[in-house]
């Protein structure tokens, strides 16, 4: 059940001006980021109609942050996070400018100069994401964990709203190249807003082992930890066939007939019910009995893309992806205190890597699944059967994983609690 703090600490994370920078580095960097899925995605499929061509983005951007990413986690623990997250910030605006440029003029529409660049935002992304995760544990205090959390999805999700629906209205009114112009500033706001944090003491590793066992090292650590590789498998599986985000444009132009303007609503509607249950979760953090309420939260999820793939109604369509973003919303308030509790100061870079290779590995592949899938057969079928196996394997992760259904965590102490 989620647990009541008071008022004073609800709101104490804010009263950190370190943090409050934080979340607005998180903030505009989630509203460029989901901005630009949603032009990049609208414009290629505007360009080839091709749901296959849909989940080759999604696969561009996931080879290399993949690839890169535990190489990204050993990097994070044993250099600077901060300046990490300047280069990797400015890498995301020049990317942002290649956009732009690329989407200048009609001939211009180059497939392979969008998926380029795209390709080097997965570069970037690689270093960025397990860097963010470990900063985060720097910024914010052990004993602020919970809300702290909960405040930072909050901003993440309110840009994931933002962003997706005013730029499918820029992009109408002005088109492409505006559009990437505009993600470009909210990158540079992002870049001054993580500036503005100040250097924070950073626990390195007291021996520098090789790249290889060092890496491993993280490996190790998630695997014999069954709550951790629980929630994070649990979480790949239930995003990478339940995952509908890469294939919403044919379901904006295709079956609901919504356009543009629709499929920013489509991508906002999620994050809206993500952001209801963050804020309440600021002041309920559901963490006393983690681990049974991240099954209920995966399993409400895949209903929710169930009735999403069955709807032919624009509205009803909006409410199941609203539900399933309460459901995500839950979820990732719990993933991510897992993830800052249960790992030691000097491995967490290497830890929230092996994390990053789970989401990535759901978030970008699922987008190639849903693309093969969809146009094998269909995207009313990809989305339904998507929704089938997510709560296939909510049973099957309860049945296996007994540690991560029993874990509980103290909401004062944020220690983790032992059952006699």
């Amino acid at each position: 059940m989620a647990s009541k703090i008071s008022s004073h600490e609800f709101t104490t994370a804010l009263k950190n001006p370190d943090i409050r920078f934080f979340i607005g580095s998180v903030g505009l960097f989630t509203l460029g980021s989901r901005a630009l899925a949603v032009v990049i995605g609208f414009q290629i499929y505007k360009i080839t109609h091709s749901a296959m061509a849909l989940g080759w983005l999604g696969l561009v951007e996931a080879v290399p942050a993949l690839s890169l990413v535990m190489l990204g986690g050993y990097v994070a623990d044993h250099f600077s996070r901060r300046k990490i997250l300047l280069i990797t910030r400015a890498s995301s605006c020049v990317c942002g400018l290649g956009l732009a440029a690329l989407s200048m003029q009609s001939y211009a529409h180059s497939l392979t100069g969008l998926y380029s660049v795209i390709f080097l935002a997965g570069i970037a992304r690689g270093f960025a994401d397990p860097a963010t995760t470990a900063f985060e544990a720097q910024v914010v205090p052990k004993t602020m964990t919970a809300h702290a959390s909960s405040w930072i999805g909050s901003a993440w999700l309110g840009c994931s709203i933002v962003g997706p629906a005013i730029i499918g209205f820029v992009f109408d009114a002005w088109g492409a190249c505006s559009s990437y112009l505009l993600i470009t500033g909210f990158f540079v706001l992002s870049w001054v807003s993580t500036v503005a944090i100040g250097p924070k003491p950073q626990v390195m590793p007291e021996h520098k082992e090789p790249f290889l066992k060092s890496v491993s090292m993280g490996w190790h650590f998630v695997l014999g930890h069954q709550p951790l590789w629980g929630a994070m498998t649990l979480d790949l599986i239930a995003v990478l066939f339940g995952g509908v985000i890469a294939i919403l444009p044919i379901f904006a132009s295709d079956i609901l007939h919504v356009g543009a303007k629709g499929l920013g609503l489509l991508n906002a509607a999620t994050s809206v019910g993500a952001l209801s249950t963050m804020l309440y979760a600021a002041k309920h953090p559901p963490i006393a009995r983690a681990g049974r309420n991240l099954l209920f939260t995966v399993a409400g999820f895949g209903v929710s893309i169930l009735i999403f793939g069955f709807s032919k109604n624009f509205l009803l369509s909006l409410v199941a992806l609203a539900l399933s973003g309460v459901f995500d919303g839950t979820s990732m308030v719990i993933r991510r205190s897992m993830v800052r509790l249960l790992s030691p100061d000097d491995m967490r870079g290497r830890i929230s890597a092996v994390s990053w290779v789970f989401i990535c590995s759901s978030n970008e592949l699922g987008a190639f699944e849903s693309g093969m899938v969809a146009a094998w057969i269909g995207a009313v079928p990809c989305v339904t059967v998507g929704g089938a196996v997510t709560l296939a394997v909510v049973g099957l992760t309860a049945c296996i994983a007994p540690q991560l259904r029993q874990l509980r965590f103290d909401p004062q102490t944020m220690e983790r609690v032992y059952l006699p």
